[in-house]
């Protein structure tokens, strides 16, 4: 039985109150294993000689003695100082995921699993780029004969670069034939074209053609398919056999069957992958353009992870501030008014005290489709941190920003959330614009929105307030004694 590969963790933390949070983590995970760390010299040699899977680092403390950007390990920054000051850092370390006091054991254990995951996607992406450029390379050569000799053995000789293969081979079977199978092309040498193979010493070889699917052989000692033939095949100590018929579009392609062997160990998945993409590619080189289309679908499908809240599945605040920053900036130019509303669940600490953390992050995921689902298409909405949500309203008056929110504030209401029986959810919002309010930088557009957002709450909840730094001459428009909505 294999061991469970045991995750290193490297922890750079000052603060008492989360090293003490970060210990009881560590003590329910078995599977983790945390190494603490006094000094920013002692982190760069364990980074170099440990070659540890993630780093937890303090913010601000611990990353005041390091370049969190040059490290290039997974990070989880845990954030204990001023939120909005401690989030613009967090997001010029480029650091991807972060936890806000008060800290939860799931939300760290998810923000580890996702940033561990992120590591291993992009590190198959690299290896599946590899193989690409070589599979384009091939496709090139194919293309480049009209000799199905010379095709063939471009093929196996390729494949044989790619992957360590004691034997790599192009078998064709004639039609109707169920005895004999011929030797077309080997990587060993060009001239060979036709050597006749007895199909009962190629057990694996006959199963493939009768499944028409691939046929891998892990340990040909043990595996039943080999059982009439491993004492011929003992002496020669093979032990990993690949047979993959060459298939496009569900035929069978000139019956042809690439054939792969060898001697120490058992082929990878990506090994595997990359025959049957060759496979593939020699019954007809168009075929490249499949796995061009899945190597983009899967960096779309990371793009999409990099500016998605995992828990809520609407924008996250990296992406949020650029688009803020964008936006502020087309305002300024074409003097266009901006608006951001700041908004979050009241009582949401009752919510989790009542029916739990797993019910208040339903209530979260559900809140977050609700709100989504009734802004319009040109907003920008995304989870500020907690029960905390933001809205940017591009080409947005005041007057526009307070029907938004005050259309939002009923659709809450309104809504029956599932799991909490009969009780009701309720918002708080805040809003500031540009030009009208005190906002000189994109920033200010999100300060004054959170400072209304309090006063919504300081004022009874479930109500929405309007930032009272109104500039000079709006002041003298609106008055400065201007009250909440």
């Amino acid at each position: 039985m294999s061991r469970k590969k045991v995750i290193n963790i490297l922890v750079y933390e000052k603060d008492p109150e989360s090293l003490k949070f970060l210990k009881g983590f560590f003590l329910k995970r078995k599977g983790l294993k945390p190494l603490f760390l006094d000094s920013a010299g002692e982190l760069y040699e364990k980074i170099e000689s440990k070659a540890p899977d993630a780093l937890i680092v303090g913010f601000p403390n611990g990353t005041k003695d390091i370049q969190v950007k040059e490290l290039k390990i997974p990070t989880v920054a845990l954030i204990s100082g001023n939120i909005p000051k401690c989030l613009k850092g967090v997001l010029h370390y480029k650091i991807d995921y972060y936890l806000m006091r008060p800290f939860y054991e799931d939300d760290l254990d998810v923000k580890l699993k996702t940033a561990l995951e992120k590591r291993s996607w992009f590190e198959r992406l690299y290896a599946e780029k590899r193989d690409l450029e070589a599979i384009v390379e091939l496709s090139y050569l194919i293309s480049s004969t009209l000799d199905p000799g010379e095709v063939l053995y471009f093929v196996v000789k390729k494949l044989s670069e790619m992957i360590e293969v004691s034997r790599c081979s192009v078998i064709s079977i004639g039609f109707g034939e169920k005895r004999y199978a011929h030797v077309v092309s080997s990587f060993e040498d060009p001239h060979i074209s036709d050597i006749k193979l007895d199909l009962k010493k190629y057990p694996e070889i006959k199963k493939a053609l009768i499944s028409r699917k691939p046929i891998v052989i892990q340990d040909a000692m043990e595996d039943s398919i080999m059982k009439s033939v491993r004492s011929a095949i003992a002496p020669l100590g093979i032990r990993s056999i690949v047979v993959i018929p060459i298939i496009y579009r569900d035929e069978i392609i000139g019956t042809l069957f690439l054939r792969t062997s060898r001697v120490r160990s058992a082929f990878t998945k990506r090994e595997i992958n990359l025959c049957n993409a060759i496979a593939n590619i020699s019954a007809n080189v168009l075929y490249n353009a499949f796995l061009f289309e899945k190597l983009e679908n899967e960096k779309a499908r990371l793009e999409r992870l990099a500016i998605t809240d995992y828990l809520t599945g609407v924008y996250n605040i990296r992406y949020f501030y650029h688009r803020l920053e964008e936006e502020f900036s087309r305002a300024e130019r074409y003097e266009d008014p901006i608006s951001c509303i700041m908004l979050d669940i009241d009582h949401f600490k009752k919510i989790n005290d009542t029916y739990g953390h797993r019910m208040g992050d339903m209530v979260l995921r559900e809140f977050a489709q609700v709100v989504r689902r009734h802004v319009r298409k040109s907003d920008v909405f995304a989870r500020y941190g907690g029960e905390e949500f933001i809205i940017l309203l591009p080409q947005t008056p005041l007057d526009g920003a307070e029907k938004e929110a005050g259309r939002l504030r009923t659709f809450i209401r309104e809504h029956k959330f599932k799991g909490i029986g009969k009780e009701r959810i309720t918002s708080s919002l805040g809003i500031s614009c540009w030009p009208v309010h005190d906002v000189h930088t994109h920033d200010d557009l999100i300060t004054l929105a959170d400072t209304a957002l309090f006063d919504a709450k300081s004022s009874g909840r479930d109500r929405i307030a309007v930032s009272r730094k109104f500039r000079k001459k709006a002041d003298d428009l609106y008055g400065p004694d201007r009250l909440p909505c």
